[in-house]
């Protein structure tokens, strides 16, 4: 090894990718930057915004690219922690695309524009509205609210239709509120396998939207933004003529269960190249036909199903313990220290796992890039 490593990183720019200490976070840069040119060129195309998900790396450097390259007009967050951490970072547009009810969080998301940024968040009840306008009264900022509607989700949000037209009213005629729109996200429709499901959810979903809009027209109130849209439904929000600011994440990365997704031959999540590994060496192989890695639950989510081993059918990634990872190597292909690079699960709560992500192109490390937001649960 050429390059001397920290005990507290994985790698060091210039060396071999064959180098890097595993398990480790490894980003293909060349398929990340080509996702964030297709889904900025797919934009373009249908005349939407995009304000990427920054829950899904929690890394500023991944956040600025997809601005840069991507053409994002900004980014979500999720929590207080997450949001302050890309404004730190110099990200001036952050939405947190999320309600905040905690008094001290509240608090600290009112003064949040002093640091120089434009941020917004959403609400789903009337004290909710009352709670953010004596905070930024109180700082003397402003807030931008989108009204979130249950859209069939059955999380959060505000029913469709008077009672989003309602809180839509208090928001508008609130002091340090600015009302920005609607929040319409069917996050649970992102991972309804078939395609036929996921569409007929936007569907009913653009409905309810439509109803809340009208009866907004009527009080005489605008909206600037409609957002909603995620990596497994994106298409159907951007041609339903409805919504136009989509919220996609794992576009920019892609991993194994968005991949599992049926796209009924239309290219939509199937568009998106596989850019993010769990970088992984084999340490055991005692058992025919069975190999072991350095790769478990403390590398990588399992939530949404088990890894793929990355450009290897023969391999299957049977299951996990703590700190190991089982093989299926019907042909006994892998030795000790081999290295094989599995496509995760899930790919937020992977990020969350590492305080780096590594990344590489030309079989070389060119960058390394601290996950500052991870942990930031508050």
């Amino acid at each position: 090894m050429d390059h001397e490593v920290g005990f507290d990183v994985p790698a060091a720019i210039g060396m071999d990718v064959a180098e890097i200490f595993t398990p480790a976070l490894v980003l293909d840069l060349d398929a990340f930057e080509e996702n964030l040119r297709t889904m900025r060129a797919f934009c373009r195309e249908m005349g939407m915004r995009l304000r990427a998900h920054g829950k899904m790396h929690r890394c500023p450097e991944m956040a600025r690219q997809q601005i840069e390259i991507g053409g994002a007009v900004g980014l979500c967050c999720q929590k207080v922690s997450e949001a302050e951490t890309f404004v730190r970072a110099g990200i001036t547009d952050v939405l947190i695309s999320n309600q905040v009810r905690d008094p001290a969080r509240i608090d600290r998301l009112a003064r949040m524009p002093k640091l120089g940024a434009r941020v917004g968040v959403c609400v789903d009840d009337m004290d909710s509205v009352a709670e953010l306008s004596a905070a930024a009264t109180r700082h003397g900022t402003t807030l931008n609210v989108l009204v979130e509607i249950d859209c069939g989700a059955g999380r959060c949000g505000v029913a469709p239709g008077r009672d989003a037209a309602a809180l839509a009213e208090a928001v508008a005629a609130a002091d340090g509120l600015v009302f920005e729109g609607l929040q319409a996200y069917h996050g649970s429709a992102q991972h309804y396998a078939a395609y036929a499901d996921r569409r007929e959810a936007i569907a009913a979903a653009t409905a309810m939207v439509r109803e809340t809009l009208a009866l907004l027209d009527e009080k005489g109130l605008a909206c600037a933004t409609i957002g909603g849209g995620g990596t497994g439904s994106y298409v159907f929000e951007a041609q339903s003529g409805v919504y136009n600011e989509l919220q996609c994440g794992s576009y920019a990365v892609m991993d194994a269960h968005y991949q599992r997704l049926s796209d009924d031959g239309a290219n939509t999540t199937r568009r998106f190249a596989n850019a993010l590994f769990i970088l992984t060496s084999i340490m055991s192989g005692v058992r025919p036909g069975h190999a072991v890695c350095d790769a478990g639950h403390k590398s990588h989510a399992i939530d949404s199903g088990m890894p793929t081993v990355f450009g290897r059918p023969d391999l299957t990634y049977l299951k996990c313990s703590d700190e190991h990872g089982e093989i299926d190597d019907p042909d006994q292909t892998l030795g000790i220290n081999d290295r094989v690079r599995l496509v995760p699960g899930h790919c937020d709560p992977t990020f969350n796992l590492h305080d780096w992500v590594v990344g590489v192109r030309g079989g070389k490390v060119e960058a390394l890039w601290p996950i500052s937001a991870r942990g930031k649960g508050f």
